[in-house]
């Protein structure tokens, strides 16, 4: 009996210091084990146009390389290193520039041929979407940064009046006197028609004054104030061209007649800013920009078209909502300032942005 106890209490003792080593193993010399940090996948090596090449041109393994592209920002018609003799014969649609990565959609595929009539410009448009061109300023236009072949975002901004529904004519609408005739003539027996005259008045409202009890007639103070909305038009658009394209005739006129050179340490004048962007859309976007574009053609404009340059790699489409006055306040909890018994002097009743200085275009 007394030897079963003493086997009974060496085994906790046993028991007890496992459980000690443990603890000191786990909590005092164990090493913590360093987080696994995720690695990039390594480059991979893309072909890359190495030289100017015209429309129609065949290409030889001189005029493209290679050139290491991250996986990550991998565009779908990329061509890999290792399918060079995929591309080598194959013909070029348009004119492509140095240093671009090679596309399946710049060559031509097989049995297609390349049109000699028409605007090379069209080649690098998709089948089923179309190009329209869109005023655009320096502010609109991102401060010209988009190039040919960026992506953009287009944001409508509009302004609303409430109008009369048979009349079509803002609000509030203008009062007139209607002119009785009067008794009927004494000698035919006919009464005159009715006249009314135009008093140029403004159509108001009566209301019950809450103090006094009587009724007051409105008038309003001014013409009414439009309200602004600002929504994402269109999304992830591709950018064919900004400013004017090159016209043949203009060209051969040029040709016909040089500039002169600048003198001797005059340095060359600055190419013009672009006012006009082309973008590739869908035919309903296209009928769309052209409503947009015939409410900006006046001098006070009634809706304006603003463009916001997206990341190169960058295709996700994003549920924007329209910001008003109401969503600004809102959305950013800016509040509404109390009135005070106490004010700044001089009064501000409008806030002047400060002047932007001329733009100066890059070489």
């Amino acid at each position: 009996m007394r030897r079963g106890r003493l086997l009974i209490l060496l085994a906790l003792v046993i028991l007890l210091g496992l459980v000690a080593v443990l603890v000191v193993y786990r909590f005092f010399l164990a090493k913590p084990q360093e987080a696994v940090q995720p690695t990039q996948p390594p480059p991979v090596e893309i072909l890359m146009i190495s030289q100017n090449i015209s429309k129609g041109t065949e290409l030889n393994s001189e005029m493209l390389a290679s050139i290491p592209w991250q996986q990550s920002a991998l565009a779908p018609g990329m061509y890999r290193a290792g399918q060079i003799n995929e591309a080598i014969g194959r013909v070029v649609k348009f004119d492509v520039s140095a240093g671009t990565p090679l596309l399946t959609s710049m060559l031509l595929s097989e049995g297609e041929t390349i049109s000699q009539a028409g605007s090379p410009w069209s080649l690098s448009i998709p089948k089923g979407m179309v190009a329209v061109s869109i005023p655009v300023s320096r502010l609109s236009s991102v401060s010209y940064a988009p190039r040919p072949g960026d992506h953009v975002n287009v944001i409508a901004s509009f302004l609303f009046v409430d109008v009369d529904t048979d009349f079509q004519s803002i609000l509030p609408s203008s009062s007139g006197t209607v002119i009785a005739a009067g008794p009927p003539d004494p000698v035919t027996g006919t009464r005159n028609p009715l006249t009314v005259e135009i008093a140029g008045g403004v159509y108001g409202r009566t209301i019950i004054d809450p103090v006094l009890g009587q009724a007051v007639f409105l008038l309003p103070s001014e013409a009414q104030r439009p309200r602004m909305v600002s929504h994402m038009l269109l999304q992830d658009v591709v950018v064919l061209n900004v400013g004017d394209f090159p016209l043949t005739d203009a060209a051969a006129q040029a040709q016909a007649e040089p500039t002169p050179a600048p003198a001797e340490g005059q340095a060359p004048p600055p190419p013009p800013v672009p006012n006009v962007i082309t973008l590739i859309v869908r035919p309903q976007d296209a009928v769309t920009l052209n409503f947009m574009l015939l409410t900006q053609m006046r001098p006070e404009a009634a809706t304006q078209l603003s463009l916001a340059l997206r990341a190169g790699d960058d295709n996700s489409r994003e549920n924007t909502l329209p910001v008003t006055l109401g969503f600004l306040l809102e959305q950013y909890q800016i509040p509404v300032p109390a009135k005070l018994p106490y004010s700044l002097n001089p009064r501000i009743d409008n806030l002047t942005p400060l002047p932007l200085p001329a733009a100066q275009p890059t070489q």
